[in-house]
């Protein structure tokens, strides 16, 4: 899948890294002058130290959900790196994290905060009185996002699995973007063929959502996997199929 030239210029990591005013921005604790240290941090050879900067990502960055004035920037590096090399390490995880490299981890991150811009967002925000057209941070997520989509795009045939399928779940969001919308075309048969074929429940139920969302037939498709089924259960699922998880 190609993107339309006008609509977005690759990214250069380097240059966001230099460009930004990270003193002027914020992110969950304030100035966010310490975001470069962490986002060069997604590079590192020590394991620990990715693990480190991807935990500083989900919340520093972009705590519990929230879009702030660094987010968009960082998410733009992000997305720069996606083609990196080094992106293909591994990171530290525990029960709760989906598998594959970091290059999957930032795919996810990048799905996460596309989420927060997308029509349901817009929808959720207004219904609460909050127009998001005055909320700068959002303003921004939505500004950018062709040029998140050129980089997560380029993913959607990635020969590993995980990065695969996260590639594709990250174009979700994405493709609520007028100018991105003739796009959906091209992803709906992903949806079935990837993320409905996926053994993480998670995806499948995405795949489902994003198909009836964009009025696609969802004939066949099911979630086995109830989302809170075993909350209580002695033998909790793995958070990654239906099967439990003894760890």
């Amino acid at each position: 899948m190609t993107l339309d030239k006008e609509l977005a210029e690759p990214i250069d990591p380097a240059e966001v890294l230099a460009g930004a005013h990270w003193g002027a921005l914020e992110h969950a604790y304030g100035p966010a002058d310490d975001i470069p240290e962490m986002l060069t941090g997604l590079t590192d050879l020590d394991e620990g130290v990715r693990s480190r900067a991807l935990d500083d990502l989900h919340h520093v960055v972009h705590h519990q959900n929230t879009l702030y004035t660094a987010t968009a920037p960082a998410a733009l590096y992000v997305a720069g790196i996606l083609g990196d090399a080094r992106s293909l390490r591994s990171v530290e995880k525990d029960p709760h994290s989906f598998p594959g490299p970091m290059r999957a981890e930032l795919l996810g991150w990048l799905h996460s905060v596309a989420n927060e811009a997308d029509d349901e967002a817009a929808a959720i925000s207004r219904r609460f009185g909050f127009p998001p057209e005055d909320y700068p941070p959002f303003v921004e997520i939505c500004r950018v996002r062709p040029q998140l989509f050129r980089a997560t795009s380029a993913f959607l045939d990635d020969p590993d699995i995980h990065v695969r399928e996260a590639a594709v779940s990250a174009c979700i969001p994405l493709l609520d973007d007028p100018r991105l919308l003739h796009h959906r075309a091209v992803l709906a048969p992903l949806l079935r063929d990837v993320l409905a074929a996926s053994a993480l429940w998670q995806y499948r139920e995405r795949s489902i959502e994003a198909l009836t969302n964009w009025g696609e037939d969802t004939a066949g498709l099911e979630v086995r996997q109830e989302r809170y089924a075993f909350c209580d259960s002695e033998h909790k699922p793995s958070p990654w199929t239906d099967e439990p998880w003894n760890g």
